[in-house]
């Protein structure tokens, strides 16, 4: 389980790093907070953040549960997947929102598999 750990550990990192361009984002657009509009470069990266946080919600938990009743090893494969496709998304979305299409994709297909995969290994374990 510490691949899957570390996996876990490096998509926080990654969050972390996202929050910390939007502060840089909001300096250089002078977007102060509160406010989350103003500036649609600002806005883009905003919404990578917010939608990392939003996808990690499902990543983390179902990650964990694939490598306890599955596969250790798979899960950490998936989650690095997962990390890879957020640096996709937000590659595509800095540039244009119309271009976030491939790492949201491969970020919602990465959270399906190891949703299936985590379901079907506690199914098994039930029985």
């Amino acid at each position: 389980m510490e691949l899957v750990f570390l996996v876990i550990l490096l998509a926080l990192i990654e969050y972390i790093v996202f929050a910390g361009l939007v502060g840089r984002a909001r300096q250089k657009y002078g977007v102060r907070a509160p406010a989350t509009t103003g500036n649609p470069d600002f806005e883009r990266i905003n919404r990578v953040h917010q939608n990392t946080l939003e996808a990690l919600i499902v990543f983390i938990p179902a990650v964990w549960i694939f490598g306890l009743y599955l596969s250790p090893l798979w899960a950490a494969a998936l989650g690095a997947l997962f990390i890879v496709a957020r640096v996709v998304y937000a590659i595509g979305y800095f540039r244009a929102a119309e271009k976030r299409g491939p790492g949201a994709g491969l970020t919602g297909l990465t959270n399906v598999a190891l949703i299936l995969g985590a379901l079907v290994g506690v199914v098994r374990a039930l029985l």
